[in-house]
């Protein structure tokens, strides 16, 4: 059951600012975004569907920013985008099928798998000199945006942070414009799932509507430190995603 309506926002609006100002930087931010709508009392589906909802606003303040700072390469952004819409939809219909108890058990397997991925990337460094050609760059692209878009999806937490690795360990982009462009295909994705949420009425507007507005302003000002600050901001918080991730697990695990 929900808190009060006063309590439920005290406890969701801040921690939906911080989700969204790291996932603006570095992906991860639904680490803390979906516990939070959970904690604060929303079923799981609810719970996934609401997140969707704001983070989608988010992302799309971040892009902007991104995209006027001239960080988003667009021949690996179109592709990527198209496929992850694909993806989502498939990943998201996968998750309307499931029970909330069924989704509780997949998320405990998957986030362990997801904690390794990143543990085991996290020091990747970009090679301008292995850089793909341009068909090459789409295919990837294209394939990083239907697997990663099928696991936003499915789930969601972290996609933001393996498409910013994956776009800078297969296409070799610099960490700054893997930033930006694996903003842009997460928004691609979170938006298919964000629509089939809604039209599965999985969406709790009067949380949702004030949790927009701390998402957009966290993305705001993440990306805007991200563009100042650069590779190195993303770097520190890539590892900050990874330790949350692992705090996550080590919570379920003693939970169960």
């Amino acid at each position: 059951m929900l808190y009060s309506y006063e309590i439920t926002l005290l406890i969701l609006c801040p921690l939906i600012f911080l989700s969204s100002f790291i996932d603006s930087i570095a992906g991860g931010g639904g680490l803390i975004s979906l516990p939070a709508y959970i904690f604060a009392g929303l079923p799981v589906h609810m719970a996934s569907g609401t997140n969707k909802f704001t983070a989608s606003f988010g992302t799309a303040t971040a892009v902007g920013n991104y995209f006027k700072g001239g960080s988003i390469d667009f021949p690996a952004a179109i592709p990527g985008s198209i496929a992850a819409l694909i993806g989502s939809l498939i990943g998201t219909n996968l998750a309307l099928s499931l029970s909330p108890r069924t989704l509780q058990i997949c998320l405990m397997v998957i986030l362990p798998l997801a904690g390794i991925f990143i543990f085991v990337n996290k020091n990747i460094e970009p090679d301008s000199k292995r850089a793909p050609g341009i068909r090459a760059k789409i295919i990837i692209a294209a394939f990083i945006g239907l697997i990663c878009g099928c696991y936003d999806g499915f789930f969601g937490p972290g996609t933001g942070t393996f498409i910013t690795l994956a776009l800078s360990g297969l296409i070799h982009l610099d960490l700054l414009k893997s930033a930006g462009t694996a903003r842009l295909i997460n928004f691609s994705s979170g938006l298919a799932a964000m629509v089939t949420w809604l039209i599965n009425g999985k969406i709790l507007f009067p949380v949702a509507i004030p949790c927009v507005i701390c998402s957009m302003a966290g993305a705001f000002f993440g990306s805007r430190m991200a563009l100042k600050v650069g590779k190195r901001l993303i770097r520190i918080v890539l590892i900050i995603v990874v330790a949350l991730l692992f705090v996550k697990i080590l919570s379920d695990l003693l939970t169960l």
